[in-house]
């Protein structure tokens, strides 16, 4: 990626939770960051407050709940 003189941020994606886990482990070293692609997916559609959106409207009624 840097080789053809990009400068700006580079963001490792991965969907697999233990692959996330080793490759922020190399953040620091590669000047990379690890993310889920859900997670950017979500940043990118729903703005970048879409998770304190989320639980905002999940604790205010936004969440059925079924008592057996």
């Amino acid at each position: 990626m840097r080789a053809d003189g990009f400068s700006g941020e580079i963001k490792i994606l991965t969907s697999c939770p233990s692959c996330q886990q080793g490759l922020s482990r190399y953040n620091d070293d590669s000047g990379t960051t690890a993310d889920y692609i859900v997670v950017e997916m979500a940043k990118h559609l729903l703005g970048k407050d879409w998770l304190p959106d989320y639980v905002a409207k999940a604790n205010n009624g936004g969440i059925e709940r079924v008592l057996l």
